[in-house]
């Protein structure tokens, strides 16, 4: 049930977020939210990972879509060579999910605790 939570309190508040401040503010929430929801860190960093790729994967596309993808064809051909706005939306998708993953990543660990060898 923490994983759900989690996921989808990282996607809402980082697409609010996203409305008033800076794009790195999604590590913001998603570190907060990582806090506050406690997990494994594996399961912090996929759990913000997949939230955060779905958000942005969505947003991009989307976006992209209600101009007949004419961003996402320039955009393609500068980085790519050839016209794939879809690979274009995935990219900025994986950019945004390291990000949050990362933060989540991050403390995860500052909650986490090791067993100490004796």
């Amino acid at each position: 049930m923490k994983p759900i939570i989690a996921f989808l309190l990282t996607g809402i508040l980082s697409y609010i977020a996203g409305l008033y401040y800076p794009w790195w503010s999604l590590a913001v929430v998603a570190f907060v939210i990582a806090l506050i929801i406690h997990q494994k860190p594996v399961a912090a960093f996929f759990t913000a990972f997949i939230s955060l790729f779905v958000l942005w994967f969505s947003l991009a596309f989307f976006r992209d879509m209600a101009n007949d993808h004419i961003l996402g064809n320039r955009m393609s051909e500068l980085f790519l060579q050839e016209k794939t706005p879809v690979l274009m939306a995935v990219i900025t998708g994986f950019v945004g999910a390291i990000v949050a993953g990362l933060a989540a990543l991050s403390a995860s660990f500052l909650r986490y605790k090791r067993k100490t060898l004796k």
